[in-house]
């Protein structure tokens, strides 16, 4: 299971970025990598195709998963995340700050 999934909220804590909060576009678990919205963003030189407008494009890159921490949307803070068995079997994801479960089920 992993620990940062897709629409999370989390807060750079290393890098360029350092200290800006975003929410996870993308998770590329192969890479061990994410990506935040409007963090790491490089500019892209775009050729023109007959579908595409060409031009100097601004997109986000990804980040190492390492460089990011989750918000708890409980307390908010940055926290580290644990997992606990709910009494139904489920695994669930859990703030390490105040205990709550992050996972919307």
């Amino acid at each position: 299971m992993a620990k940062i999934r897709k629409d999370d909220l989390v807060l750079v804590i290393a890098g360029k970025d350092k200290g800006r909060r975003g929410k996870v576009i993308r998770v590329l678990p192969a890479r061990n990598r994410v990506v935040v919205e409007k963090v790491n963003m490089v500019k892209r030189h775009q050729r023109p195709t007959q579908t595409v407008q060409g031009g100097i494009l601004e997109r986000e890159s990804p980040i190492h998963i390492s460089n990011v921490a989750l918000i708890c949307p409980k307390c908010g803070e940055p926290t580290r995340v644990g997992f606990r068995f709910l009494q139904d079997g489920r695994k669930v994801r859990s703030c390490k700050k105040c205990g709550e479960t992050m996972d919307r089920e």
